[in-house]
């Protein structure tokens, strides 16, 4: 059975050259609603986000998520699980995302826990459409 495709949306406008314009982006959800950036939040240090962040939130995000399911199938609960991305964009491209993982789930051991974040860090959908370097170091407290 298949399930129903789910759709996102959001946007981005832009005004001015690239590098001295300014953006705004705002999700379909409105959690984002004219969030600036510019060249200046995306290739050196200014106020307001840029795509890079965005897609590492995404990962983090969608990597915990995914971490949590797989530790439920497994008949485990976590306490918490706290995911860390970095992503990497090197010579106009994204080239690497770093994942970091705590996690306290009781009576899971070390093993098979690093065998659910393999499985959630390959399969969680924002790594599969990613074709970066995705790399994950997970410890279990």
């Amino acid at each position: 059975m298949t399930t129903p495709a789910i759709k996102r949306v959001a946007s981005a406008r832009w005004q001015g050259r690239g590098t001295d314009g300014v953006g705004q982006l705002t999700t379909g959800s409105t959690v984002l609603h004219d969030a600036r950036y510019s060249y200046l939040t995306r290739f050196e240090e200014g106020i307001g986000t840029n795509p890079e962040e965005l897609i590492a939130a995404a990962h983090a995000g969608c990597f915990a998520m995914k971490l949590a399911f797989n530790l439920q199938t497994a008949g485990f609960a976590a306490e918490y699980i706290t995911a860390h991305c970095q992503v990497m964009l090197q010579d106009g491209c994204i080239c690497a995302s770093h994942l970091t993982v705590h996690a306290a789930v009781p009576g899971l051991a070390e093993a098979r826990f690093q065998e659910l974040v393999a499985d959630a860090q390959q399969n969680c959908p924002v790594s599969q459409v990613l074709h970066a370097d995705i790399r994950c170091t997970a410890q279990l407290d």
